[in-house]
C-alpha cells in the first residue's frame, strides 16, 4: 500500500543574517502517513509544524531530502487529493456562506454540497450570512465545513479548533471522525491536545525542527504511563 505522505530526511534551511549557516526550520525529518489514520503533529510555536504542512501542500520546497504525496512530488496532482485547512482566513469577506460553497463546488470535483449543507444546518449557520459578519469562531467552522465536505484522500488541518467555543468542539471532532474513509488520513496540527487526543491514532512530537517522539498513541501511553497531553507538557515544559 502506497503511503499518503513520506518525508525522507527532509531539511528546510532559511537564510539568516545572524548565522552564516542559516536557520533550519526542519532538520533531517523523516516520517510516513498511512491511509486510514488520524495523526497529530504536535509541538510548540516555531517547532517546524507549519513548514512541514506547507511542504505537503507544495507551498515550500525542501533544501534537502524529499517529500512525496501519494507516491509523487507535491504539485497539481497531489493538490487534487489534499483538502487543506490553513490557520488563517483564505475567503473573501464580501462572500456569503453560500458563495463559498459555490466556489468550492466549481473548483473541486470531490466537493459534496449536500454534506456541506448538512453540517451547516447542524451548526445552525445561515447560508445567506456574509462572512464579514461572522464571528472568528463561526468563520472557522465554515472553513472546516468546506474542507471536510470534500472526498479527499488526505485532510490537513492546521489548528482546526483554535477559535471554536468549547461547546462546539465535540461536534467538530465528530465531524472530522465521520467524514473520512478507510483510504483517507487526517493530519491535525494543534496545541489543544486535550480536545483532540481521543481521536488520534498516532502522534509526531516536533521541536526545533527535529522529531523528538513519534508512534501509536496507545503504545506511547502504555510506555510512558500518561496521557499524550501530559507527556506533551513534560517534553515541552508547558
Amino acid at each position: 500500500m502506497t503511503a499518503l505522505v513520506e518525508f525522507n530526511h527532509v531539511t528546510k534551511q532559511y537564510k539568516s543574517g545572524i548565522k552564516a549557516e542559516g536557520v533550519k526550520a526542519l532538520d533531517d525529518v523523516s516520517f510516513t502517513l498511512k491511509p486510514g489514520k488520524i495523526y497529530g503533529l504536535l509541538g510548540p510555536n516555531g517547532s517546524g509544524k507549519s513548514t512541514a504542512i506547507k511542504m505537503i501542500n507544495d507551498l515550500l520546497q525542501p533544501t534537502s531530502g524529499h517529500v512525496l504525496v501519494n507516491g509523487t512530488v507535491p504539485g497539481v496532482e497531489s493538490k487534487s487529493i489534499i483538502s487543506y485547512l490553513p490557520d488563517c482566513n483564505y475567503l473573501q469577506d464580501w462572500m456569503k456562506v453560500e458563495d463559498a460553497f459555490k466556489l468550492f463546488e466549481e473548483f473541486y470535483q470531490d466537493f459534496d454540497r449536500n454534506r456541506a449543507e448538512e453540517m451547516l444546518r447542524s451548526l445552525n449557520i445561515n447560508s445567506q450570512a456574509r462572512l464579514k459578519t461572522l464571528s472568528k469562531g463561526t468563520l472557522e467552522k465554515v472553513q472546516l465545513i468546506l474542507v471536510m465536505a470534500r472526498r479527499a484522500k488526505l485532510y490537513v488541518l492546521d489548528e482546526p479548533i483554535a477559535g471554536v467555543d468549547p461547546a462546539a468542539r465535540d461536534y467538530i471532532m465528530q465531524t472530522i471522525l465521520s467524514n473520512y474513509g478507510e483510504e483517507s488520513s487526517i493530519l491535525i496540527s494543534t496545541h489543544l491536545i486535550t480536545d483532540i487526543e481521543k481521536i488520534l491514532d498516532e502522534v509526531i512530537f516536533i521541536q526545533n525542527g527535529k522529531i523528538v517522539l513519534q508512534g501509536a498513541v496507545d503504545d506511547i501511553r502504555a510506555e510512558h504511563g500518561k496521557s499524550i497531553d501530559g507527556l506533551f507538557r513534560e517534553v515541552f515544559r508547558c
